[in-house]
């Protein structure tokens, strides 16, 4: 009758293997809490809200003088991420008319609001009109999704 062998364990003479990975470095409590920030201000698109926006500061009916802060706060806001998202996305490399249009948008964003409520308005609709053309553009060369306001109607149908 056979006997399997017995083996100790630990008496063998094979050499240790030693793990080439590094160990795990957890990231610092400032850099999660950094991109957290960010995650939360982070707004998507969303051309519908910009239009409205846009048909607001271009109305024949001009907003109200306790509005117009906060729409040029908005405006603002919707040329800082055009203006980012037609960078990153190089649409200037695509299209010639993009990089004008990326100068006036920094330019209408960059510009004090007057304290002049009539001067505040054509600051507003100089805004709007940055907006409403980059969105065009870009719109127009596929580096952003058409609102869906301004789809066909039988586009809307099937999407729904």
């Amino acid at each position: 009758m056979t006997s399997p062998a017995v083996i100790r364990r630990g008496t063998d003479t094979a050499p240790r293997w030693n793990h080439p990975v590094a160990p795990a470095r957890l990231p610092q409590q400032r850099a999660v809490e950094e991109a957290l920030a960010k995650m939360r201000a982070w707004n998507p698109y969303d051309g519908d809200a910009w239009l409205d926006d846009v048909a607001d500061a271009l109305d024949d009916v001009p907003p109200a003088e306790d509005k117009v802060d906060d729409l040029a706060l908005c405006l603002r806001g919707h040329l800082m991420q055009l203006v980012s998202i037609a960078i990153s996305r190089e649409a200037d490399k695509r299209d010639e008319r993009v990089t004008p249009l990326i100068a006036r948008a920094r330019e209408a964003r960059e510009s004090e609001l007057p304290g002049d409520y009539p001067k505040a308005i054509n600051q507003l609709r100089r805004m709007g009109w940055a907006v409403n053309e980059l969105l065009d553009v870009l719109v127009e060369i596929g580096t952003l999704k058409q609102p869906d306001s301004l789809a066909q109607p039988a586009t809307r149908k099937a999407a729904s």
